[in-house]
């Protein structure tokens, strides 16, 4: 959209907890006197969400600073208006400047509209389902419920993730597919991943729970329910014993997973944590499995990256066997994995996993200006393709960064990371929006 800045802001409390004074200075004078709120332009309610808003209530836990958290509630009002839906469930695109106004009312912030791509003006479960967080933050910081409800859907008692309309809609299998009607509350096509389109709704149930200081049982129930139907449904063992998460459409599998996806074995890992006894074990056993294969993925390629999806079928595991899926563009999702099982099992192994990582980020993707994603993992010459995500600073360095530290730098205990790794604290209290 036309919000700027998205490295400064998503860098932010990565600046600060890796103590670099001068460059966090710098960034936030750059927030106090440059970043324009006030522009014209379509936004992803999600994008804007998770790196600006997380970004900025993460800096300002972090230091206390009032600017940040005047400018995410600023922000935050400016999402409003991708909710007025016949479902209450949001629009994905939000127009933050001031649209004309209409004769007989004032002026109006906004319009949103669905992504042209999605299927059939549909909203997509893993942006409407990952503002929780953000939006229990925004509530409580400025006093006002609206943030809380809109996340949750109105319902009666304490708000809930996505709540009413998920919790009446049909489910094929216990699974949730990708795209949903913000008109009719109906499912558009049973297209179900735990990669793109459908990741960090499933990581915002669990977190939801652990921000509550473990009170909001229904984000728990939700998310025990959903991991039991992935685990009946989608979890798959190669022929080379590597288990892997299928995607499911329509009742096919499709026997490949994202690099996206490969944060589930950080999240399986948490949610074992708390589980009762039986599934603890169960669950920290294919948490560690579905990482080791998420390592293979970047064990069998030739720069010790991984690819931005990889197979298993026609003799090839692990591996992309598709042109299009070669490309590395710097994520996080395996490393952010290495650290949650790090934290919860300290077996050194994750730490070596991480340096084989440092290593090869150094080798492959270090340019002049920073750090660049490369074309094809498979080739030790790779092409560049000149970009450097804001997720790379606000994610891949922190959790790399984190992996080594001691545990009680943002201690698990105290902290929950939204889905751009930037921490918000646990509420020991007893915040009811």
């Amino acid at each position: 959209g036309g919000l700027r800045g998205a490295t400064v802001i998503d860098a932010l409390d990565t600046l600060y907890i890796m103590e670099l004074e001068e460059e966090f200075q710098e960034a936030k004078e750059w927030v106090e006197k440059s970043f324009d709120l006030n522009v014209n332009g379509e936004a992803s309610l999600f994008e804007v969400n998770i790196r600006y808003i997380g970004g900025l209530l993460a800096t300002y836990y972090l230091t206390g600073e009032e600017v940040f958290k005047s400018k995410a509630l600023e922000l935050g009002e400016k999402l409003l208006p991708a909710f007025n839906t016949p479902t209450g469930i949001p629009r994905g695109v939000i127009n933050l400047g001031r649209q004309g106004t209409r004769p007989h009312k004032r002026c109006l912030y906004g319009m949103s509209w669905s992504w042209g791509w999605a299927s059939a003006g549909s909203s997509i479960l893993a942006e409407f389902g990952t503002l929780h967080l953000e939006f229990l933050h925004l509530s409580e910081l400025s006093g006002n419920p609206v943030f809380a409800e809109k996340a949750s859907n109105p319902r009666p008692g304490p708000p809930h993730p996505p709540g009413v309309v998920l919790s009446r809609v049909e489910k094929p299998q216990g699974l949730y597919p990708n795209f949903l009607s913000p008109v009719t509350g109906s499912w558009v096509q049973h297209h179900v991943s735990i990669g793109g389109l459908g990741d960090s709704f499933y990581e915002y149930l669990i977190k939801s729970w652990l921000m509550s200081d473990k009170k909001d049982s229904e984000a728990k129930k939700m998310y025990d329910d959903a991991l039991e139907a992935i685990e009946k449904h989608l979890v798959k063992k190669s022929a080379g014993g590597l288990t892997y998460i299928a995607e499911w459409r329509g009742g096919i599998l499709d026997h490949k997973m994202g690099h996206l996806a490969c944060f589930s074995g950080g999240m399986i890992a948490l949610g074992a944590e708390h589980a009762a006894e039986g599934r603890r074990q169960r669950h920290m056993e294919l948490a560690a499995e579905i990482t080791s294969t998420c390592h293979e993925s970047y064990a069998r390629s030739d720069t010790k990256l991984g690819p931005e999806a990889f197979r298993f079928d026609a003799g090839s595991e692990a591996m992309a066997t598709r042109l299009s899926e070669r490309y590395y563009i710097l994520r996080p999702e395996v490393v952010e994995s290495y650290m949650y099982l790090w934290r919860l099992t300290h077996d050194p192994k994750y730490r070596h996993w991480g340096w084989e990582v440092v290593k090869a980020l150094e080798k492959h993707c270090r340019v002049e200006a920073g750090f660049s994603g490369i074309r094809d993992v498979y080739t030790t010459t790779p092409t560049h393709d000149n970009m450097q995500q804001s997720f790379f600073l606000a994610e891949t360095l922190k959790y790399l960064y984190l992996l080594f530290c001691e545990d009680d730098v943002l201690s698990l205990e105290d902290w929950v990371f939204n889905t751009e790794a930037h921490p918000l604290p646990i509420n020991h209290t007893d915040f009811k929006a």
